[in-house]
């Protein structure tokens, strides 16, 4: 069995077809569902911001990367494999990608609002998702 403890959170394989995400206060809460869906919903709030500044173009692409992880990791609660698993998280990583890139020019533009919270929220995100990544990966071939 394979480990990693990071502040409260575990990462447990169970076999070859089973990952559970657990956190170590309830265990039946998924963390990483659980913080891209809260990000989704700050997503769609600062769209709202954007869209009041006449900033429709941009909103629309915050809004659509920024729900595009959530969305992505849900489906990958439900993946047909390991591969289909890393595949879908992979994606959801992509869309954080993307949407660090539309906040990141929010917050240099002088024009608009910025979202320093967002983006912070985002970061952690960004490196759990590579930290299930790599670990799914590494439970493929077992050295």
């Amino acid at each position: 069995m394979d480990e990693i403890n990071e502040e409260n959170n575990d990462l447990i394989f169970y076999g070859l077809n089973q990952l559970l995400f657990i956190n170590s206060m309830n265990t039946t809460q998924n963390t990483i569902v659980q913080l891209t869906e809260e990000f989704a919903l700050e997503a769609i709030q600062f769209s709202r911001i954007l869209k009041k500044e006449d900033q429709r173009e941009l909103a629309f692409q915050l809004f659509k990367s920024g729900t595009s992880i959530g969305a992505n990791v849900a489906e990958a609660q439900h993946a047909e494999s390991k591969l289909d698993f890393i595949h879908k998280l992979k994606i959801a990583s992509k869309e954080a990608r993307e949407t660090a890139y539309w906040l990141n020019l929010c917050r240099r533009s002088q024009y608009l609002p910025g979202n320093p919270d967002a983006e912070s929220k985002l970061l952690s995100i960004e490196k759990m998702l590579s930290k299930i990544i790599s670990t799914s990966k590494k439970s493929l071939n077992p050295k």
